[in-house]
Parts: C-alpha cells; structure tokens; sequence
C-alpha cells in the first residue's frame, strides 16, 4: 500500500524559554536537534504505523539564530522510503510574535527504520509525493540515499581501523 506524504506531516510549536538558550540567548543547538528528532520520529511512525529508530541524521546547518521568546515550528515529513528506511525531511522555522518575521534557521534530512514486534527491521509503505516541493524532494531522494550506504560503508572501515 503506498501513502501521500502527507499523511506523515508533523508540526510541533514551542516557546524559547531562557532555560534553553546559551549564554549568548540563542537556543541550545542539541535542543533543537532533539525537537527535529521527535518531530522526524513521530512522523515516521506515522508513516510505518510501527516503532522506529533514528539510523542518521544528514549536516544539519544552522543558517540563523534562534532567540529567546521566540517561537519555533518543527515540521517533518516522509518523503521516501527504501525498503524499511524511511527519509524524513524536517525544517526549523522560527517566529518573532511581536513583528510576525519567520525564518528558517535549520533543515536535514532524517534516516528512520521501521521495526516490527521482534525488534527487526519491517518493511514500510511506500510514499507518493504531490505537492512540487514534495515531487522535487522525493525525485532527488536516491542521490541522497546513495550518499547516505557510501558515508555509512566509509564509517564502518574507519570503526575497524581504530579496533
């Protein structure tokens, strides 16, 4: 069975508080990484309709600030699946609520695998995309996935060398 990536959307609203920002009053970067996380996460398993784990994150590149008292929205999506590995794109866009300004500071691109009850992994619908951005990323996903087995192929003959 094949499903819009749509149905995956995720959005997650929240509100910059002191307690998580730097001492420069820009939000703690890990912090963002782990709203993307669950935002990715949840929208996987919206997709797979199973539990999943987060098997890579592409660079995520922080291109603007994130203040205190603003407010961030995560959103994330499937936008491909290969066998039990779904991708999901997930954006940062912060919002100033008092001039209505919204940036985007950070995207990347997620790596999740379903698991079935056995905790190995199951195979996942397939996606179809609609929207253009949706058409545009899921036409470029293969590239991406083929950069993805060759970075993972050099990672695994580096661990060895340093056993």
């Amino acid at each position: 069975m094949e499903k819009p990536a749509r149905a995956s959307r995720t959005v997650m609203t929240q509100i910059i508080f002191p307690l998580d920002t730097n001492h420069h009053e820009t939000m703690f970067g890990g912090k963002v990484m782990e709203y993307m996380d669950k935002a990715a996460a949840i929208a996987a398993m919206r997709h797979a309709r199973m539990q999943v784990v987060t098997a890579s994150t592409d660079s995520l590149d922080f291109v603007a600030p994130i203040k205190v008292g603003e407010v961030i929205e995560v959103e994330a999506y499937v936008t491909w699946t290969h066998d039990s590995s779904m991708e999901v794109c997930v954006t940062v866009e912060s919002e100033n609520l008092y001039t209505s300004q919204r940036t985007t500071t950070v995207t990347a691109f997620f790596t999740f695998v379903a698991l079935n009850d056995q905790g190995k992994p199951a195979k996942v619908p397939k996606v179809y995309p609609e929207t253009d951005e949706e058409i545009r990323l899921f036409a470029t996903a293969p590239e991406r996935y083929e950069l993805r087995m060759k970075r993972k192929r050099e990672r695994q003959e580096a661990a060895k060398m340093l056993k």
